[in-house]
């Protein structure tokens, strides 16, 4: 804790300037960082991953080729990560079904005498297949916020960035 305070005064209280590497406008910079880390907004409006970086970079009024460049890279990795998230989520509902598939014929084959004898006798090979896939979409999750930070720190510094495993919806 002491070595971060020290390191804040010296950092606030010297007077030596970095040099600046950036190759663009410092407010291409700061857009460029915006329109990527807007995707978070997507944990609280639905669509808002892929929305809200759309208008931030459609409503630039002169954008440069670097704007151009990474509000295409932003918008065009959350639509994929959408559609990657899609299928995963497609792939989950049959394993769960097969999960719970002895409960449901349970409860449709009782006779309505209140004399119900539950088993739950669950496939643990299915129920492991549907935790399996859970964790699959947690540490997808997990992959696309790393991923988002990455890149808003690269455009913040100026630097181009592409994201793996993007498909190009927008050219």
């Amino acid at each position: 804790m002491f070595c971060i305070i020290l390191g804040l005064y010296i950092y606030l209280h010297s007077n030596y300037k970095f040099p600046n590497p950036i190759m663009y406008k410092n407010n291409d910079n700061t857009n460029a960082f915006l329109i990527h880390i807007s995707a978070f907004l997507g944990f609280v409006f639905p669509f808002g991953s892929i929305l809200i970086p759309l208008i931030l970079w459609k409503a630039q009024r002169n954008p440069t080729s670097y704007i151009e460049y990474h509000g295409k890279e932003a918008v065009n990795f959350n639509i994929s990560f959408a559609l990657y998230k899609m299928l995963l989520s497609l792939a989950i509902i049959p394993s769960l079904w097969n999960t719970f598939k002895g409960i449901f014929e349970q409860i449709s084959n009782s006779d309505m005498t209140y004399t119900y004898t539950y088993t739950f006798d669950f496939d643990t090979a299915q129920i492991f297949g549907a935790a399996g896939l859970f964790s699959i979409l947690g540490v997808f999750s997990l992959v696309k916020i790393i991923l988002i930070v990455l890149a808003s720190l690269k455009a913040q510094k100026g630097e181009l960035y592409r994201y793996p495993l993007t498909i190009k919806f927008i050219k």
